[in-house]
Protein backbone atom coordinates (compact mmCIF):
# COMPACT_ATOMS: atom_id res chain seq x y z
CA UNK A 1 0.00 0.00 0.00
CA UNK A 2 1.08 3.08 -1.22
CA UNK A 3 0.09 6.88 0.07
CA UNK A 4 -0.56 8.24 -3.19
CA UNK A 5 -2.32 11.62 -2.77
CA UNK A 6 -2.37 14.50 -0.02
CA UNK A 7 -4.78 17.38 0.67
CA UNK A 8 -4.36 19.87 3.64
CA UNK A 9 -6.39 22.34 4.25
CA UNK A 10 -7.86 24.90 7.40
CA UNK A 11 -11.64 25.57 8.49
CA UNK A 12 -12.48 28.23 10.77
CA UNK A 13 -15.11 27.13 12.97
CA UNK A 14 -17.16 29.50 15.25
CA UNK A 15 -18.44 27.65 18.67
CA UNK A 16 -21.92 27.63 19.60
CA UNK A 17 -20.86 28.87 23.13
CA UNK A 18 -17.69 31.05 23.73
CA UNK A 19 -15.88 29.85 27.05
CA UNK A 20 -13.57 31.56 29.46
CA UNK A 21 -10.54 29.73 31.30
CA UNK A 22 -7.96 31.15 33.28
CA UNK A 23 -5.71 32.24 30.86
CA UNK A 24 -8.14 33.58 27.61
CA UNK A 25 -11.18 33.51 26.54
CA UNK A 26 -12.45 31.07 22.96
CA UNK A 27 -14.78 31.89 20.47
CA UNK A 28 -13.81 30.31 17.34
CA UNK A 29 -11.22 27.75 16.10
CA UNK A 30 -8.87 27.60 13.25
CA UNK A 31 -8.39 23.75 12.75
CA UNK A 32 -5.92 22.04 9.82
CA UNK A 33 -6.78 19.19 8.09
CA UNK A 34 -5.12 16.52 6.11
CA UNK A 35 -6.48 13.67 3.78
CA UNK A 36 -4.13 10.94 2.63
CA UNK A 37 -4.90 9.30 -0.56
CA UNK A 38 -3.74 5.09 -0.89
CA UNK A 39 -3.16 3.49 -4.11
CA UNK A 40 -6.24 0.70 -2.75
CA UNK A 41 -8.53 3.61 -2.35
CA UNK A 42 -8.72 4.37 1.24
CA UNK A 43 -8.78 7.64 2.94
CA UNK A 44 -6.89 8.73 6.13
CA UNK A 45 -8.20 11.49 8.20
CA UNK A 46 -6.39 13.54 10.53
CA UNK A 47 -6.91 16.89 12.27
CA UNK A 48 -4.20 19.87 14.13
CA UNK A 49 -5.89 22.13 16.24
CA UNK A 50 -2.68 24.13 17.74
CA UNK A 51 -3.42 26.72 20.32
CA UNK A 52 -1.10 28.32 22.91
CA UNK A 53 -0.82 25.22 25.09
CA UNK A 54 1.21 23.74 22.09
CA UNK A 55 2.93 27.08 21.55
CA UNK A 56 2.13 26.84 17.56
CA UNK A 57 1.37 29.62 14.97
CA UNK A 58 -1.27 28.89 13.09
CA UNK A 59 0.22 29.65 9.79
CA UNK A 60 3.51 28.07 10.46
CA UNK A 61 1.62 24.56 11.43
CA UNK A 62 -0.03 24.75 8.63
CA UNK A 63 2.82 25.32 6.56
CA UNK A 64 4.68 22.40 8.72
CA UNK A 65 1.73 19.84 8.35
CA UNK A 66 1.77 20.48 4.55
CA UNK A 67 5.38 20.54 3.89
CA UNK A 68 5.70 17.02 5.74
CA UNK A 69 2.60 15.32 4.12
CA UNK A 70 4.10 16.15 0.67
CA UNK A 71 7.85 15.99 1.48
CA UNK A 72 7.38 12.27 4.05
CA UNK A 73 4.27 10.48 3.80
CA UNK A 74 3.33 10.99 -0.30
CA UNK A 75 4.68 7.98 -1.79
CA UNK A 76 5.64 5.91 1.52
CA UNK A 77 3.61 2.85 2.73
CA UNK A 78 1.97 3.23 5.78
CA UNK A 79 2.87 0.12 6.85
CA UNK A 80 6.59 1.48 7.96
CA UNK A 81 4.39 2.92 10.85
CA UNK A 82 7.37 3.64 13.12
CA UNK A 83 10.02 4.26 10.78
CA UNK A 84 7.53 7.43 9.32
CA UNK A 85 6.51 8.94 13.00
CA UNK A 86 10.26 8.86 13.86
CA UNK A 87 10.94 11.10 10.42
CA UNK A 88 7.73 13.06 11.35
CA UNK A 89 8.66 13.37 15.26
CA UNK A 90 12.56 14.62 14.03
CA UNK A 91 10.88 17.39 11.60
CA UNK A 92 7.90 18.94 12.97
CA UNK A 93 9.51 19.05 16.55
CA UNK A 94 8.18 22.83 17.26
CA UNK A 95 4.87 21.48 15.64
CA UNK A 96 3.05 18.86 17.95
CA UNK A 97 -0.27 19.74 16.78
CA UNK A 98 0.96 19.06 13.02
CA UNK A 99 2.70 15.88 13.90
CA UNK A 100 -0.44 14.59 15.34
CA UNK A 101 -2.70 14.96 12.49
CA UNK A 102 -0.03 13.63 10.42
CA UNK A 103 0.17 10.45 12.86
CA UNK A 104 -2.99 9.88 13.19
CA UNK A 105 -3.73 10.08 9.55
CA UNK A 106 -1.26 7.36 8.97
CA UNK A 107 -2.41 5.22 11.86
CA UNK A 108 -6.35 5.61 10.07
CA UNK A 109 -5.08 4.30 6.92
CA UNK A 110 -3.41 1.62 8.17
CA UNK A 111 -6.35 0.29 9.88
CA UNK A 112 -8.36 0.82 6.64
CA UNK A 113 -6.14 -1.39 4.91
CA UNK A 114 -6.16 -3.88 7.34
CA UNK A 115 -9.78 -3.54 7.59
CA UNK A 116 -10.26 -3.53 11.26
CA UNK A 117 -11.15 -0.08 13.61
CA UNK A 118 -7.72 1.38 14.93
CA UNK A 119 -8.02 0.26 18.58
CA UNK A 120 -8.54 -3.33 17.33
CA UNK A 121 -5.15 -2.71 15.78
CA UNK A 122 -3.63 -1.42 18.75
CA UNK A 123 -5.12 -3.77 21.26
CA UNK A 124 -8.07 -2.69 22.53
CA UNK A 125 -8.51 -3.58 26.16
CA UNK A 126 -10.66 -0.71 27.69
CA UNK A 127 -14.65 -0.47 27.00
CA UNK A 128 -16.81 2.30 26.85
CA UNK A 129 -16.64 5.25 29.22
CA UNK A 130 -18.18 8.37 30.05
CA UNK A 131 -16.91 11.69 28.87
CA UNK A 132 -16.72 14.84 31.27
CA UNK A 133 -18.38 18.14 29.19
CA UNK A 134 -16.88 21.19 30.58
CA UNK A 135 -18.43 24.04 31.94
CA UNK A 136 -16.35 27.17 31.49
CA UNK A 137 -15.97 30.19 33.64
CA UNK A 138 -19.21 31.41 34.40
CA UNK A 139 -21.40 33.69 36.92
CA UNK A 140 -22.96 30.82 39.71
CA UNK A 141 -26.67 31.57 38.43
CA UNK A 142 -25.18 30.54 34.48
CA UNK A 143 -22.81 27.51 35.86
CA UNK A 144 -25.98 26.14 37.27
CA UNK A 145 -27.75 26.48 34.47
CA UNK A 146 -25.30 24.69 31.77
CA UNK A 147 -25.32 22.44 34.96
CA UNK A 148 -29.04 21.60 34.29
CA UNK A 149 -28.73 21.30 30.63
CA UNK A 150 -25.95 19.10 30.54
CA UNK A 151 -27.83 17.02 33.17
CA UNK A 152 -30.53 16.79 31.13
CA UNK A 153 -28.66 15.23 27.74
CA UNK A 154 -27.67 12.83 29.54
CA UNK A 155 -24.24 14.13 31.07
CA UNK A 156 -23.42 12.27 34.59
CA UNK A 157 -19.65 14.10 34.78
CA UNK A 158 -18.96 17.58 34.65
CA UNK A 159 -15.63 19.49 34.17
CA UNK A 160 -15.73 22.81 35.77
CA UNK A 161 -12.98 25.18 34.79
CA UNK A 162 -11.49 27.68 37.66
CA UNK A 163 -8.77 29.76 38.79
CA UNK A 164 -9.59 33.38 38.63
CA UNK A 165 -10.89 33.86 41.89
CA UNK A 166 -10.61 31.02 44.51
CA UNK A 167 -13.63 32.16 46.72
CA UNK A 168 -15.85 32.26 44.10
CA UNK A 169 -14.64 28.99 42.64
CA UNK A 170 -15.53 27.51 45.75
CA UNK A 171 -19.26 29.20 46.03
CA UNK A 172 -19.73 27.81 42.63
CA UNK A 173 -18.68 24.27 43.26
CA UNK A 174 -20.39 23.89 46.33
CA UNK A 175 -23.65 25.32 44.77
CA UNK A 176 -23.31 22.70 41.65
CA UNK A 177 -22.66 19.89 44.53
CA UNK A 178 -25.56 20.66 45.99
CA UNK A 179 -27.31 21.03 42.56
CA UNK A 180 -26.38 17.52 41.20
CA UNK A 181 -27.18 14.32 42.86
CA UNK A 182 -24.41 12.01 44.11
CA UNK A 183 -24.07 9.81 41.27
CA UNK A 184 -23.02 13.03 38.95
CA UNK A 185 -19.20 13.20 39.09
CA UNK A 186 -17.65 16.74 39.43
CA UNK A 187 -13.94 17.40 38.48
CA UNK A 188 -12.04 20.88 38.18
CA UNK A 189 -9.62 22.34 36.19
CA UNK A 190 -7.73 25.66 37.41
CA UNK A 191 -5.25 26.00 33.94
CA UNK A 192 -2.62 26.70 36.49
CA UNK A 193 -4.74 29.39 38.11
CA UNK A 194 -3.75 28.74 41.41
CA UNK A 195 -0.93 29.00 44.04
CA UNK A 196 0.67 26.04 46.54
CA UNK A 197 -2.11 27.24 49.07
CA UNK A 198 -4.89 27.43 47.21
CA UNK A 199 -3.95 24.13 45.96
CA UNK A 200 -3.61 22.62 49.05
CA UNK A 201 -6.97 24.55 50.20
CA UNK A 202 -9.10 22.93 47.40
CA UNK A 203 -7.87 19.20 47.99
CA UNK A 204 -9.24 19.76 51.57
CA UNK A 205 -12.22 20.46 50.08
CA UNK A 206 -12.41 18.10 47.57
CA UNK A 207 -13.81 15.39 50.25
CA UNK A 208 -17.03 17.95 51.36
CA UNK A 209 -17.24 18.72 47.67
CA UNK A 210 -17.14 14.88 46.17
CA UNK A 211 -14.61 16.40 43.72
CA UNK A 212 -13.31 13.55 41.43
CA UNK A 213 -9.75 14.90 40.76
CA UNK A 214 -7.96 18.47 40.10
CA UNK A 215 -6.58 19.48 37.05
CA UNK A 216 -3.30 21.72 36.74
CA UNK A 217 -3.57 23.85 39.65
CA UNK A 218 -0.46 25.21 39.27
CA UNK A 219 1.89 26.48 36.18
CA UNK A 220 4.21 24.62 34.38
CA UNK A 221 7.53 24.39 36.03
CA UNK A 222 5.86 24.48 39.43
CA UNK A 223 5.46 21.00 39.74
CA UNK A 224 8.36 20.66 43.01
CA UNK A 225 5.56 22.80 44.82
CA UNK A 226 3.26 19.95 45.13
CA UNK A 227 5.59 17.81 46.55
CA UNK A 228 4.75 19.49 49.79
CA UNK A 229 0.90 18.29 49.56
CA UNK A 230 -0.04 15.12 51.17
CA UNK A 231 0.19 11.76 49.09
CA UNK A 232 -3.75 11.81 49.06
CA UNK A 233 -4.05 14.98 48.02
CA UNK A 234 -1.12 14.47 45.27
CA UNK A 235 -3.05 11.10 43.49
CA UNK A 236 -6.29 13.65 43.05
CA UNK A 237 -4.46 15.40 41.16
CA UNK A 238 -4.17 15.76 37.28
CA UNK A 239 -1.28 17.10 35.03
CA UNK A 240 -2.21 18.81 31.73
CA UNK A 241 -0.02 21.46 30.86
CA UNK A 242 2.98 19.99 32.95
CA UNK A 243 2.63 17.10 30.77
CA UNK A 244 3.11 17.02 26.95
CA UNK A 245 4.99 14.37 25.39
CA UNK A 246 6.70 11.42 26.91
CA UNK A 247 10.09 12.55 28.13
CA UNK A 248 7.60 15.01 30.54
CA UNK A 249 6.03 12.04 31.84
CA UNK A 250 9.97 10.38 32.33
CA UNK A 251 10.34 13.26 34.42
CA UNK A 252 6.97 12.79 36.24
CA UNK A 253 6.84 9.63 37.05
CA UNK A 254 10.63 10.36 39.56
CA UNK A 255 8.37 11.99 41.80
CA UNK A 256 4.86 10.93 41.11
CA UNK A 257 3.67 15.07 42.24
CA UNK A 258 0.08 13.94 40.18
CA UNK A 259 -2.02 11.19 40.77
CA UNK A 260 -3.17 11.19 37.25
CA UNK A 261 -1.86 12.41 33.63
CA UNK A 262 -4.12 14.16 31.03
CA UNK A 263 -3.07 12.56 27.73
CA UNK A 264 -3.71 15.00 24.76
CA UNK A 265 -2.70 14.31 21.01
CA UNK A 266 -2.14 17.88 20.49
CA UNK A 267 0.35 18.34 22.98
CA UNK A 268 2.21 14.99 22.30
CA UNK A 269 2.34 14.58 18.65
CA UNK A 270 -0.49 12.27 18.21
CA UNK A 271 -1.12 8.51 18.74
CA UNK A 272 2.81 7.46 18.80
CA UNK A 273 3.48 9.75 21.31
CA UNK A 274 0.32 8.93 23.33
CA UNK A 275 1.35 5.07 23.30
CA UNK A 276 5.03 6.30 24.64
CA UNK A 277 3.13 8.16 27.74
CA UNK A 278 0.85 5.23 28.44
CA UNK A 279 4.19 2.53 28.72
CA UNK A 280 5.61 5.17 31.28
CA UNK A 281 2.21 5.17 32.80
CA UNK A 282 1.82 1.96 32.98
CA UNK A 283 5.09 1.45 35.02
CA UNK A 284 4.62 4.04 37.45
CA UNK A 285 1.02 3.17 38.10
CA UNK A 286 -0.30 6.66 37.06
CA UNK A 287 -3.72 6.50 35.90
CA UNK A 288 -4.66 8.09 32.37
CA UNK A 289 -7.21 10.88 31.87
CA UNK A 290 -7.39 11.13 28.11
CA UNK A 291 -8.03 15.10 26.61
CA UNK A 292 -8.77 17.51 23.77
CA UNK A 293 -9.14 21.07 22.57
CA UNK A 294 -11.74 22.25 20.49
CA UNK A 295 -10.88 19.44 17.62
CA UNK A 296 -13.17 17.72 14.98
CA UNK A 297 -14.75 14.52 15.14
CA UNK A 298 -11.47 13.13 14.08
CA UNK A 299 -9.06 13.61 16.15
CA UNK A 300 -11.43 13.35 18.79
CA UNK A 301 -12.18 9.49 17.66
CA UNK A 302 -8.52 9.48 17.10
CA UNK A 303 -7.65 9.97 21.08
CA UNK A 304 -10.77 7.62 21.81
CA UNK A 305 -9.17 4.77 20.14
CA UNK A 306 -5.87 5.27 21.73
CA UNK A 307 -7.14 5.44 24.88
CA UNK A 308 -9.53 2.24 25.09
CA UNK A 309 -6.06 0.37 24.02
CA UNK A 310 -4.36 1.60 26.74
CA UNK A 311 -4.67 -0.42 30.20
CA UNK A 312 -4.06 2.66 32.34
CA UNK A 313 -7.31 4.89 30.92
CA UNK A 314 -9.62 5.74 33.82
CA UNK A 315 -10.82 9.51 32.94
CA UNK A 316 -11.90 10.71 29.57
CA UNK A 317 -12.68 14.56 28.98
CA UNK A 318 -13.21 14.30 25.00
CA UNK A 319 -15.80 17.10 24.58
CA UNK A 320 -13.93 19.49 22.37
CA UNK A 321 -16.39 18.45 19.38
CA UNK A 322 -19.55 18.76 20.91
CA UNK A 323 -19.71 22.76 20.71
CA UNK A 324 -18.44 23.22 17.06
CA UNK A 325 -21.76 25.08 14.93
CA UNK A 326 -20.42 22.64 12.60
CA UNK A 327 -17.81 19.71 11.97
CA UNK A 328 -15.57 19.14 9.17
CA UNK A 329 -16.43 15.87 9.38
CA UNK A 330 -18.85 13.07 10.42
CA UNK A 331 -18.62 9.70 12.49
CA UNK A 332 -15.89 8.83 14.52
CA UNK A 333 -17.97 7.26 17.53
CA UNK A 334 -21.24 7.24 19.27
CA UNK A 335 -22.23 9.40 22.48
CA UNK A 336 -25.24 7.79 24.33
CA UNK A 337 -25.86 8.97 27.76
CA UNK A 338 -22.04 10.68 28.28
CA UNK A 339 -20.75 7.46 27.33
CA UNK A 340 -18.19 7.39 24.59
CA UNK A 341 -18.83 4.40 22.18
CA UNK A 342 -16.49 3.03 19.22
CA UNK A 343 -17.64 2.38 15.58
CA UNK A 344 -16.73 -0.72 14.44
CA UNK A 345 -15.73 0.37 10.85
CA UNK A 346 -12.16 0.07 9.60
CA UNK A 347 -9.52 3.47 10.56
CA UNK A 348 -11.23 6.04 13.30
CA UNK A 349 -14.72 5.44 11.48
CA UNK A 350 -14.81 9.15 10.72
CA UNK A 351 -15.76 10.92 6.57
CA UNK A 352 -15.43 14.23 5.51
CA UNK A 353 -19.10 15.81 5.42
CA UNK A 354 -20.09 16.97 2.11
Amino acid sequence: MIITGVDTWTDRLPLTRPYVIATRMVSTVDLHFVRLESDRGFFGLGCAAPTAVTAENAEACLGALDACAHDILKGSDPRSLRALTRRLRKECVQYPSAMAALDMAVYDLLAQGMGIPVAAMLGQCVKALPTSITIGILPLEETLSEAREYLGRGFRCLKVKLGLNYEEDIERLRALRKLCSADVQIRVDANQGYTIEQARQLAHESHALNLELIEQPLGRGEEGYMLGLSREAQKLMAADESLHGPEDALKLAVNRPFGIWNIKLMKCGGITGALGISDIAQLAGIDLMWGCMDESVISIAAALHTAYACPRTRYLDLDGSFDLSRDTALGGFVLSDGYMHLLETPGFGAKLAD
